[in-house]
């Protein structure tokens, strides 16, 4: 039986709310058509309505589940990444190929779920690459954003980690660029 009274705040949110709007259609300025951006956790991908009705076409699957559903065969088109939320896990090689992913996504004027088991640490983490790398946010501004967004967030400390140095890396001046004035 599982009790409710000792579980943290943003799991039982995480469990009575499974996706949030992180983007709207009309947030994305400069594109003519553009998508829409969510977040949320594995029961969100298991309530086919609520995709549908939301529009939903595309996923980010943040999962190291061999028993993900065959989400393909449903009309949804998958990125996948399987990993683990633990402590010891490098999330840097897999943001780049999530960010284009959902990028394109919403350039195509569709809608993309970025869920992980809970959607708190793992989705969140790819999301936040997303803002810091694609909307020019600064680690903690992309937190904030996100935070108010689905109040549960919270990727694990690794991921912190990885993003924070990841945006550094992403602001400093590539040689290419020193070299070309």
């Amino acid at each position: 039986m599982i009790s409710f009274d000792n579980m943290p705040p943003e799991v039982m949110q995480a469990m009575c709310t499974p996706m949030h709007e992180v983007l709207s259609p009309s947030s994305v300025p400069g594109f003519q058509s553009s998508g829409a951006l969510y977040i949320g956790s594995f029961a969100a991908v298991q309530d086919k309505h609520m995709l549908h009705e939301n529009r939903i076409t595309h996923l980010v699957q943040v999962l190291d589940a061999p028993w993900l559903p065959a989400s393909e065969k449903e009309g949804f088109s998958t990125h996948n990444i399987r990993i683990d939320d633990a402590v010891t896990v490098d999330i840097r090689p897999h943001l780049e190929a999530a960010c284009n992913y959902i990028d394109t996504t919403l350039r195509s004027g569709r809608n993309c779920l970025v869920h992980c088991q809970q959607g708190i640490s793992r989705s969140a983490a790819v999301i936040l690459a997303y803002l810091i790398r694609n909307r020019g946010m600064t680690f903690e501004s992309a937190h904030a954003y996100l935070k108010h967004k689905r109040a549960c967030i919270k990727p694990n400390s690794a991921f912190v980690q990885a993003l924070q140095e990841w945006e550094a890396a992403s602001r400093r001046p590539s040689i290419a660029r020193r070299f070309t004035s």
